[in-house]
């Protein structure tokens, strides 16, 4: 099983990198992720990129975007191409298909989202040195690692359950696309359009919530979120009822 899911995983990552949309184009998308999220914010940010539990944030929705940009083409974009019937006809498990197109999203999502950082805590240095290194402070570490690699399963789960119903990547992409802005910026426009004083007293009270125990709370509880979204495309992959569709 596992040599299976690797084998579908090295397909994506090829298809994602290589194929899909050219191989330039596709290095291009992957450096300037990192260009951003792990030169110019962290520049822009100074040492309270590496210090404010706000950065959490950027743990969060950065793999769900990189995730999303891929994983519509997942199925729909199999079946657009009119390879989803070979890919089906195959000796792979459905279970090996299904986890190793998953993964093939997450690793890739989650795998920038952390060399970005990695590049923020360097970048923060050489920009604003104060004498001492600034670093992510432990729980920060652990709660980012984490959280990162859980919204990117979140983000794989929710993007596999509607590429297997549509028709084409666009068709998968405008919803979750949707999806995408309801989660993500809604939220961070809305907290921009409170009153000063509401802003001041939300950071505050993320702050005083930024403990190991509050993050490992919300990290059992996405992964349970992803459990059942593994679960549910689990449920939906049929085999059968994909080559017919």
């Amino acid at each position: 099983m596992i040599t299976d899911v690797l084998t579908i995983v090295w397909k994506e990552w090829k298809e994602v990198l290589l194929q899909r949309s050219g191989m330039r184009r596709g290095w291009l998308n992957v450096l300037l992720m990192v260009a951003v999220f792990g030169v110019f914010l962290p520049l822009q940010a100074g040492r309270d990129w590496v210090t404010s539990p706000i950065v959490l944030g950027s743990w969060a929705w950065v793999p769900i975007m990189l995730v999303a940009n891929i994983i519509a083409d997942s199925f729909a974009g199999e079946r657009e191409r009119h390879t989803l019937e070979t890919l089906l006809a195959s000796r792979l498990p459905d279970t090996a298909i299904l986890l190793g197109k998953m993964l093939a999203a997450v690793s890739y999502a989650w795998g920038i989202t952390l060399v970005s950082l990695v590049l923020g805590v360097i970048t923060v240095n050489a920009t604003h040195w104060e004498g001492r290194l600034a670093m992510y402070p432990p729980h920060l570490i652990v709660g980012g690692v984490g959280i990162s690699l859980l919204t990117a399963a979140l983000a794989a789960g929710v993007g596999v359950l509607v590429s297997l119903r549509a028709s084409t990547v666009r068709q998968a992409q405008q919803t979750l696309g949707v999806a995408t802005l309801l989660v993500v910026w809604v939220p961070i426009l809305a907290m921009g359009m409170l009153p000063q004083s509401w802003q001041v007293r939300i950071s505050e009270a993320l702050g005083a919530a930024n403990s190991m125990g509050a993050l490992l709370g919300a990290m059992l509880a996405l992964a349970a979120v992803d459990v059942g979204l593994v679960v549910a495309a689990r449920a939906r992959f049929r085999r059968a009822r994909l080559i017919l569709d």
